[in-house]
């Protein structure tokens, strides 16, 4: 695993808990939700510019791709 592997997951990881306290849910069914609808490698291909705001930005992104998923 290379180190901006590394820092990708790190950041997933740290996506996956902030969804998770926000909506009242366990990071164990966020992750899943985010792994069925994409999220994790959304975030991971968005890495570059989602790494340097604010993790907030992050959970809006997820939120967004929810929402046009209907979910």
């Amino acid at each position: 695993m290379t180190t901006i592997q590394h820092d990708e997951n790190l950041f997933v990881v740290f996506a996956v808990e902030e969804y998770a306290r926000k909506h009242g849910i366990s990071a164990h069914e966020t992750l899943g939700l985010f792994i069925k609808f994409g999220i994790t490698e959304s975030i991971r291909q968005c890495y570059d510019t989602l790494h340097t705001q604010s993790i907030s930005e992050c959970v809006s992104f997820a939120e967004d791709i929810l929402k046009r998923k209907n979910v």
